[in-house]
């Protein structure tokens, strides 16, 4: 029973010290992925993965290959020991923002090297987008995404400021992204409205608005200068969260990501409308927390270390 299993990689907000080190250590496969980023950046990432500092793999131009490599190394792992492309046991593969080049990385739409370039530039552009500015993003807690868009939309905010929805991440949690002032003032509202709780993220920049206006521009620039391979699998797009294998129309949504809304709760209901089995790959489990709340009726797992690949080869063999 193959092309049944659906594949999730993380993106910003999953990484930790210490991540992928354990399959660095116990595999080859894994290594010369390191290794393949670490030379494409001229810069030793898997020794800032391993051993941090802590506030230095949180910068966004760090994190994003970072996390990247990670998820391509236990892709990697999984595919020597099951002697079988991810793509070639999964229908659908998606990402979860920078999760997006990872998934194109796995279906070889992507070659590694153009991946890591990639989100290299990607962090450095949205990092340095609102340099001079205020920014902030809070996750809200307990109010459903109709009500935060009414809120929003019914209130002015002061000239300059800007508050917008970056992620429909579940039911009950959607992230807002903006200036200070902008997104403090409709916090203020939501909580007044009902929202259970606020929470501030720890993120060098607002993504996910049109504050990254300057980051679009950069990756449409980059992005036309990679050549994509036709997709392996089926791809969602965090922007239509619709089926896309148009590689002309892909780079266009990429470009527009950077400033769009992330729309995961219904790019997860497209893609388990008809296979239930959901595996995130990566560091932590944030995605497969999410899915869990989308659809109860999910079969799930997630991959972060070698028992972890042990499991799943051993629980999914008959998917595989």
């Amino acid at each position: 029973m193959s092309k049944k299993i659906i594949v999730v990689f993380p993106g910003q907000g999953s990484q930790k010290v210490g991540m992928g080190y354990d399959i660095f250590k116990n595999h080859q496969v894994a290594r010369e992925v390191f290794e393949e980023v670490d030379d494409t950046l001229n810069f030793k990432l898997s020794k800032l993965i391993f051993e941090g500092p802590e506030d230095e793999l949180t910068l966004t131009k760090n994190t994003q290959p970072s996390l990247m490599a990670v998820s391509l190394a236990l892709v990697r792992v999984i595919e020597y020991e099951t002697r079988k492309k991810i793509f070639q046991f999964s229908e659908t593969i998606l990402g979860h923002s920078l999760g997006e080049y990872t998934a194109l990385c796995s279906m070889n739409s992507i070659n590694l090297s153009d991946t890591t370039a990639l989100l290299k530039i990607r962090g450095e552009s949205m990092q340095n987008s609102v340099k001079d500015i205020q920014t902030k993003m809070i996750a809200v807690i307990g109010m459903e995404i109709d009500k935060v868009e009414e809120i929003i939309e019914e209130n002015e905010l002061n000239d300059g400021e800007v508050c917008e929805i970056a992620n429909d991440n579940c039911p009950g949690q959607v992230i807002l992204s903006g200036t200070e002032e902008g997104v403090d003032f409709i916090g203020d509202l939501l909580k007044k409205s009902g929202a259970k709780s606020l929470i501030n993220l720890n993120v060098s920049a607002p993504f996910h608005c049109s504050l990254m206006k300057d980051a679009s521009l950069k990756m449409n620039e980059s992005l036309g200068l990679v050549e994509f391979k036709n997709l392996e699998a089926k791809f969602i797009s965090n922007v239509t969260a619709n089926f896309e294998n148009d590689l002309n129309k892909i780079k266009e949504l990429l470009v527009k990501q950077v400033s769009a809304r992330v729309r995961w709760r219904e790019s997860i209901i497209k893609a388990t409308k008809e296979n239930k089995i959901i595996i995130e790959i990566g560091s932590g489990k944030v995605l497969t927390g999410l899915n869990k709340r989308i659809n109860k009726n999910l079969e799930i797992d997630n991959i972060s270390d070698s028992n972890d690949i042990d499991s799943f080869l051993k629980n999914f063999r008959d998917f595989i």
